[in-house]
């Protein structure tokens, strides 16, 4: 395994966030990961230079910094994968999943996802309240609004199968509905928190179904975990909370059931704001579930 931290934040500012690397390994991530199986810090990939300006044509802030995030990650990862290393990236925002995504592609082809985050992350940028890409990653990986980006983003950017993709754990409907958002539960399979909380066996049978369903569509597949999936009683120290959620033990069971199929090329977690934890208390408890998920030799 080859870790990566990505100090990227969507919003153009180095704090929140962009954080999160340091304050995770701060908190003992590494070395527990060590104790564990064979790992290797990469430190932190080039994000360039992060802007609160908002791009006028695309509606995106700091712009450039997607980019360069982009293409550093889509080498890095690339990289790793050639080296027979699975690359585990430590976000920032959830943006950091488009050059993952593009750099797994580049080695293994046809490359599925499953999106396990509290928001469906497909906005069109010009119509997101707050000008984030992390709005919007997931519908530009399925082909949405791209037509404003620049060439030199977009030919960066990986296209997925929507049939390889799965999203579980939105709860964002009633906002996207709020401001006449699409969902894209049409175009893949979705499940919400609610599905997910319906039964005590539920995130491990929709985990298994999920990632049965991408392996017959794709030939490997990358997890993404946006942290935010979890209640805001779970895990406060996000930017965007809202009500319902999973708790800790939902999402255990959801990624160690995913992480028993084959074939996962890579994983992201994203989204926790270590200013709104200054003790460090939940980097130790996402320290914790990490180093659970990541035991076996295997994943």
């Amino acid at each position: 395994m080859r870790v990566f931290g990505v100090p990227f934040n969507s919003a153009g500012r180095p704090e929140g966030v962009a954080r999160a690397p340091r304050a995770l390994r701060d908190a003992g991530l590494i070395s527990l990961l060590e104790h564990r199986r064979p790992i290797r810090d990469a430190g932190d990939v080039d994000v360039g230079v992060l802007s609160p300006e908002r791009d006028a044509r695309s509606g995106l802030k700091s712009l450039d910094s997607l980019e360069r995030v982009t293409a550093s990650l889509r080498d890095a990862v690339a990289g790793s994968l050639r080296d027979g290393e699975r690359p585990f990236v430590l976000g920032g925002d959830c943006p950091v999943l488009l050059g993952c995504l593009r750099g797994a592609a580049d080695v293994a082809g046809e490359v599925g996802l499953l999106f396990v985050d509290g928001h469906e992350d497909a906005w069109a940028p010009d119509r997101s309240t707050t000008g984030e890409a992390a709005d919007c990653e997931l519908g530009l990986l399925l082909g949405l609004h791209r037509e404003n980006l620049p060439s030199s983003l977009t030919r960066l950017l990986p296209s997925l199968d929507p049939g390889a993709v799965v999203a579980l754990g939105p709860r964002d409907a009633e906002e996207l509905a709020e401001h006449r958002i699409p969902s894209v539960a049409g175009r893949i399979l979705l499940r919400t928190a609610d599905d997910l909380g319906s039964s005590p066996d539920a995130p491990a049978v929709y985990a298994r179904d999920a990632t049965d369903r991408i392996l017959r569509r794709a030939g490997g597949w990358w997890l993404h975990v946006d942290l935010d999936v979890l209640s805001t009683d779970a895990l406060p120290a996000v930017d965007y909370p809202q009500p319902g959620g999973l708790t800790w033990p939902e999402l255990t069971a959801l990624t160690t059931t995913a992480l028993r199929a084959p074939d996962c090329l890579g994983m992201t977690v994203c989204i926790y704001n270590p200013d709104l934890d200054p003790g460090l208390e939940h980097a130790r408890r996402i320290t914790d579930h990490l180093g659970r998920i990541c035991a076996r030799p295997d994943v």
